[in-house]
């Protein structure tokens, strides 16, 4: 599970990350990434954290469907959280083939676009 203080949830850092953000398309997953603040925080106070928002709509599949691609998505990005700079917005959204991939699939994808986004790649 991705700890809370990692979770996206209001629609205004959604909208950021969408609109202002970098984009990465894959065949299961588009991924948008907002780059964290490259301020330097102030001294005592800790880095903030970088925060990620899954958006998974009725074409991928039934509710039990797109649950299943929610879970899986949010342990995938679990373990990608640090690698992505500090204060980043990231939103992951599951296209239709995405119900019927497996773990190892959405987790290529996932790997792929993130790489893109840390890579400089254009968008």
């Amino acid at each position: 599970m991705l700890p809370t203080e990692n979770r996206l949830r209001r629609r205004e850092d959604f909208a950021t990350a969408v609109r202002r953000g970098r984009r990465a398309g894959r065949p299961l997953l588009v991924v948008h990434l907002r780059s964290g603040n490259t301020d330097p925080h102030a001294p005592g106070e800790s880095a903030p954290s970088t925060r990620a928002g899954f958006v998974v709509s009725k074409a991928v599949g039934g509710a039990v469907i797109r649950n299943k691609v929610k879970r899986r998505l949010r342990h995938l990005m679990r373990e990608r959280v640090a690698l992505l700079p500090p204060g980043s917005l990231v939103v992951v959204r599951a296209l239709p083939g995405a119900g019927d991939a497996d773990h190892a699939e959405l987790a290529r994808d996932l790997d792929a676009a993130l790489q893109r986004l840390r890579g400089g790649g254009a968008r």
